[in-house]
Order: C-alpha cells, then sequence, then structure tokens
C-alpha cells in the first residue's frame, strides 16, 4: 500500500492510540526551546492575564511551558491515559475533549495551541472550531519538533524508525500544515525555526521511539527495533554515554480573521 493510498491520520484512531505509550510519552518525549515560546505569546499582552487553550496537550510538555510564564493553560487532551500522566502545574487544568470539539465558551481564548499534534486532527473541522474559541485578537499556533536529517545520527534513527513503522504516514508533517496555509479562518501565517536538540541514554533512544504510537511493542519487530537502536547508539556514543537527537523547532503563527 502506498502512502498517497493510506487514509489521513485523523481516521487512523488518534484518540486511543497512546493509550500505552504514555509512560514512555513522559520520559522520553522531547521538550521544546525556551526561545520558541517567546513568539507565540509576544504582542499578546501581559502572560499572567492570558489563556490559552493546549489542544492534544498529551501529558502536558508545551502546557507546562506555556504555564511557567504564567500563562492560565486549558490541557485539551482525549486520552485519559495522557492526562492521568501528566505531571501538575497550578495553571494547568487538563480537561477531556478533541480539536473538533473543544468544550470551550466562544471568543474566551488569547492562544490556542497544537504542539506535535495538529497532524492528527481533521482540518476541516478543526480550524473553525479554534477561530470560534479564540477572541478578535486572538492567536493559533502550530509547533512540531521535526528530526534534523544533516545530522548523522539522527538520521540513522529516522531511518531505522522509517524501517520499523513501514514508513508510517505519521512521520511526514511536512504536508500537515498545508491546510492551515490554505483556511480562510486564519490569515498571516508566517513560521520561525529554532534550533532543538535530546541528549538520550540507550534506554532513552529506545524510549524515544516507543513513545511514538506506530511504533511495534511487542514480538520479534520490537526485537530487531532494539537491536538497531543499540547497534545505532554503539556507534555513536563515545565516551560521552550519551547521544544526541537534533531537531528544528518549527513554529506557526496565525491569526484569526476577526483580528
Amino acid at each position: 500500500m502506498t502512502d498517497n493510498s493510506k487514509p489521513p491520520l485523523y481516521e487512523m484512531n488518534p484518540l486511543g492510540r497512546f493509550s500505552d505509550r504514555a509512560t514512555d510519552y513522559v520520559k522520553y518525549r522531547p521538550s521544546y526551546p525556551a526561545a520558541a515560546i517567546d513568539p507565540i505569546l509576544a504582542g499578546l499582552g501581559e502572560p499572567s492575564r492570558l489563556t490559552a487553550a493546549d489542544i492534544g496537550a498529551g501529558t502536558g510538555i508545551s502546557s507546562r511551558l506555556l504555564a511557567e510564564r504564567e500563562v492560565r493553560v486549558l490541557a485539551i487532551e482525549p486520552n485519559a491515559e495522557m492526562r492521568q500522566a501528566a505531571a501538575p502545574h497550578t495553571l494547568v487544568e487538563f480537561r477531556d475533549g478533541t480539536s473538533e470539539a473543544t468544550n470551550l465558551p466562544d471568543r474566551s481564548l488569547d492562544l490556542v495551541a497544537c504542539f506535535q499534534s495538529f497532524h492528527w486532527f481533521n482540518p476541516v473541522l478543526t480550524l473553525p472550531e479554534f477561530r470560534r474559541i479564540l477572541k478578535p485578537s486572538g492567536r493559533l499556533t502550530v509547533v512540531w519538533n521535526l528530526r534534523d536529517r544533516t545530522d548523522a545520527l539522527t538520521e540513522g534513527y529516522t531511518q531505522i524508525v522509517k524501517s520499523a513503522s513501514q514508513s508510517y504516514p505519521a512521520e511526514k508533517h511536512d504536508r500537515s500544515i498545508e491546510p492551515l496555509l490554505a483556511s480562510a479562518d486564519f490569515t498571516d501565517v508566517r513560521s520561525i525555526e529554532f534550533a532543538n536538540r535530546q541528549d538520550l541514554d540507550l534506554a532513552g533512544l529506545i524510549g524515544r521511539a516507543q513513545s511514538s504510537s506506530y511504533m511495534p511493542n511487542s514480538g520479534p519487530q520490537l526485537q530487531k527495533l532494539t537491536s538497531d537502536l543499540t547497534e545505532l547508539y554503539q556507534a555513536y556514543c563515545g565516551d560521552r554515554g550519551f547521544v544526541s537527537l537534533v531537531y528544528k523547532t518549527i513554529v506557526y503563527l496565525g491569526n484569526s480573521t476577526d483580528c
């Protein structure tokens, strides 16, 4: 089956597929550079007076980054296991909901954020919902950590993951932003790129792969994944005891057309 014949990601059980990955997600998913949060909040006003919704918040990695800037965050996450695995923060409130039905009031938010989640959403239903819940002066941000394949270790990891996942389409985010770029609900969409890296020991490298919902978690496929990642680690760790996955953190920013 070719990539073009596979259904869109939002038809591939996005609500339940992370249920058995929450522990690895908490331990091994990369965070985002502090500098990437600056443009997301720039010009919105005093952070302590802002309310943001983090849609598809997972275990709250991005929610806590916003909350550390004193923003009140409503973390919308449909997967109960992910919500339960999240570390608490006084300014983060987890709620059950989806990108298509956030259950949030009209024009109630200064910011809607999607960190490493937008590719799982049905854009036809999601983007009008985001516009509905944003204030006229509100902002949408879509953020991805994309692996930098010019780095040899990171490219090796990518090839192993691609093989183990049988080229699962979630590995390709480059076209996921297109509906936002073409949307009548948002305007002035622009992007900013930041360097990011994640230092991992062997258990972390394996756990990072296992945190992805489309990776094998049992049987011979898992054994091969573990063997391949161990070989990669040993080839690059040297005397440091860890390897570094290198990312490009891409931040997209857009304004509601009600602005």
